[in-house]
């Protein structure tokens, strides 16, 4: 009936639609409150439909609804991650950050309802829609240092160990996987703050703590030491990493010299 000159003044949708039209509906309670807090008339009254209708497309109620609207929270969060493998890898941390952040911001007090534990909706599905968020976000960033092109050769050319090749494969995964931990927790926290401080400056100072801890690490490991030497032939002087380096060199110099480590 699309080729009617004029449309009727309803408009029935598809399967597809009407369940997108009551997860968003959803997502946008949860979003402003605990999902204790909101119940399937609050749904249906956000949607302009009725409960049965809800329930129709949601037989589970109000539990099977959350975990739709996580999931669709979810593809979002990890969809944040997805760049480009072009440029310096602080520039593509940077727009990543950017959606990710803005997606923080947008639902406000619901990221940690749909993010965070404790809820009593929760269970060990949410509990692993959340963790897949978490390991599609780690191998975005494992993907974007390169590995296969600067950590599997040994600086002599020949193969590695493969011992010892697992284990310097799990410090930078462990450094990695960190650091997400660390942008949840900090975006959480951002929240609470009354969402200080500003978001680029939040972006920036997440940015700096990655560059560090993948040096902590690199200090430690040679796998690491060699992807990141990889990473840093991208980098541009004026750019994040040159940034901190001239911020942070003064603070290390400072510190060699309180501990005795001039010569």
């Amino acid at each position: 009936m699309t080729s009617s000159g004029t449309a009727p003044a309803y408009r029935r949708l598809s399967v597809d639609q009407r369940r997108t039209q009551l997860i968003a509906a959803a997502l946008g309670l949860f979003a402003q409150h605990r999902p204790e807090d909101v119940s399937l008339d609050g749904v249906a009254a956000e949607a302009g439909v009725s409960r049965p209708l809800v329930y129709r497309y949601f037989p589970g109620g109000k539990q099977q609804l959350y975990e739709a609207a996580l999931r669709s929270a979810a593809d979002e969060l990890e969809q944040c991650f997805h760049e480009p493998r072009t440029g310096p890898l602080t520039l593509r941390l940077r727009r990543a950050l950017d959606r990710y952040l803005a997606f923080v911001d947008e639902h406000d007090a619901g990221f940690t309802a749909l993010l965070r534990g404790g809820s009593v909706v929760s269970t060990s599905r949410t509990d692993a829609i959340v963790d897949e968020v978490r390991r599609v976000a780690a191998e975005q960033i494992l993907l974007h240092l390169d590995l296969t092109g600067a950590a599997d050769v040994a600086p002599d050319g020949a193969q590695e160990d493969g011992r010892h090749a697992e284990r310097a494969g799990a410090r930078l995964r462990l450094t990695v996987r960190t650091w997400i931990t660390a942008v949840e927790a900090a975006s959480l926290i951002w929240l609470d703050e009354g969402k200080q401080p500003p978001l680029g400056e939040l972006r920036d100072w997440l940015v700096d703590v990655f560059v560090a801890q993948l040096t902590t690490t690199a200090a430690r490991d040679e796998h690491t030491a060699r992807t990141v030497e990889h990473a840093l032939r991208l980098e541009q002087p004026d750019g994040p990493v040159g940034d901190l380096a001239r911020r942070a060199l003064p603070v290390a110099d400072a510190a060699a010299r309180l501990l005795g480590g001039e010569s």
